[in-house]
């Protein structure tokens, strides 16, 4: 209820007392009352004539990048004497210098200009405008617009640089890349020895092999190295990835996320990106520096929420074909590990990186034993989990988020586990 109309009742209801007792004196209160009501509906500000304009110094930031937000608000209508303008911020941006609040008078075709600094965090955020509120000087009568200032603030996540994430997935794409593909042809690594056919190099030519079949040239074959397709799954799921007094590790899985599909664009993989959470959305794959200007562009939307369970993934193949590399970056559930043998039968190549929800939640607590003891179950429950995902083929890297992805990362995934060559000299052999 506004303050008029409050001030109309109790004024009212003063009136009606004092009649119904029969008390001159009751009555009288209502005078003043009266009074004060009638100043502030003479007194009452006019109607809000203003429109607004934005500046932004940037658009488009890193983390920890500064903008400055300049405004200008003009009066189109008669004096107004306090207005208030205000225009809101997300939690993502951090006010560091000046107000996005302003309390002014402003005259008849006047203007007012202010700007302020924020600093931002991982996030998107489109203004819609400024909110104008106007009163009397009594405080009883107050108007209030929204007075359209448009503008978007992007901040991408930091860009994470590792060297190399070596991987080797069962199929690859035509296109000439850094992984092997288990083909002869031009290439580094010796593959095998075949028979000399009409336009091979000289060069080539195993001669050792050739003395011993004097009707027969032999040549060497050297192991094609292509691109792969590989899709990026990011867990955004609040049961997984919160944990008390606000504390969240989704940041840490949204630079791993960031981290790896610039590892593997940058060797001319063919990459997409999934994200689970609040507003799940699929990019679809593509390559090079633009595809990756589109990830980072979803990652800066990526919020956790949505389904708390894995149950609505899915791999759509005209995306990613059957023996294509999927990367899971998640916490993970031990329900988890149902879904991902699933994905891991139906043909893909699963790699999971797990940033530690133990180790990062511990280092908010204190030292007691019940506290340490909870951390030792818990962490044999995750070793557990682990393990099981290990043994259904199941690359894992369990990620100590105390220590920098980029060292992580190059001690586990710059050359491929030993199973996973195991798993290709079975498959060359049985060709």
């Amino acid at each position: 209820m506004s303050r008029i109309a409050l001030l109309a009742t109790l004024t009212y209801f003063v009136f009606l007392i004092g009649v119904a007792s029969l008390n001159g004196g009751i009555v009288s209160l209502t005078l003043p009352l009266f009074l004060y009501l009638l100043a502030g509906l003479w007194r009452a500000p006019d109607d809000i004539d203003l429109s607004a304009e934005r500046t932004l110094s940037e658009e488009r930031i890193s983390p920890g990048g500064m903008i400055t937000i300049r405004i200008t608000v003009v009066n189109h209508g008669k004096r107004l004497e306090q207005v208030h303008l205000s225009d809101p911020l997300p939690k993502f941006l951090e006010v560091v210098e000046g107000s996005p609040n302003r309390l002014v008078s402003i005259p008849a075709a006047g203007r007012v200009d202010w700007s302020y600094t924020v600093l931002g965090k991982r996030g998107s955020h489109s203004f819609d405008g400024i909110h104008a509120t106007t009163e009397d000087q009594l405080g009883l009568v107050s108007k209030r617009a929204l007075l359209p200032a448009p503008g978007q603030v992007l901040v991408l996540p930091g860009l994470i640089r590792v060297r190399r994430i070596s991987i080797l997935p069962r199929q690859t794409r035509v296109y000439s890349g850094v992984i092997p593909a288990n083909q002869g042809g031009t290439g580094i690594e010796f593959f095998g020895v075949r028979e000399y056919q009409a336009g091979d190099s000289p060069g080539r030519i195993n001669w050792r092999i050739s003395a011993r079949q004097p009707n027969a040239l032999y040549t060497n074959e050297y192991q094609q190295e292509r691109v792969a397709d590989v899709g990026i799954v990011l867990d955004g799921r609040k049961s997984v990835n919160e944990f008390g007094g606000g504390r969240t590790i989704f940041e840490e899985s949204v630079r791993a996320a960031v981290a790896v599909s610039s590892s593997l664009l940058a060797e001319g993989n063919r990459v997409g990106l999934f994200v689970h959470g609040r507003h799940s959305k699929w990019t679809s794959p593509g390559y090079g520096k633009y595809q990756r200007e589109r990830i980072l562009h979803d990652l800066a939307f990526a919020e956790m929420g949505g389904d708390e369970s894995f149950n609505s993934l899915a791999i759509p193949r005209r995306l990613f074909p059957p023996n294509s590399l999927i990367v899971l970056i998640s916490p993970l559930m031990a329900e988890d590990v149902l879904l991902l043998g699933k994905l891991r039968a139906s043909g893909f190549l699963l790699l999971v990186i797990s940033p530690n929800p133990v180790t990062f939640e511990a280092q908010g607590l204190d030292h007691r034993p019940s506290v340490e003891l909870a951390k030792r179950i818990l962490r044999l429950q995750r070793e557990s989990t682990l393990r099981e995902m290990r043994h259904l083929g199941i690359q894992v890297v369990n990620w100590d988020v105390t220590r920098p992805f980029e060292q992580v990362a190059f001690a586990a995934l710059s050359k491929p586990a030993a199973w996973v060559h195991a798993i290709h000299r079975g498959i060359r052999a049985r060709r």
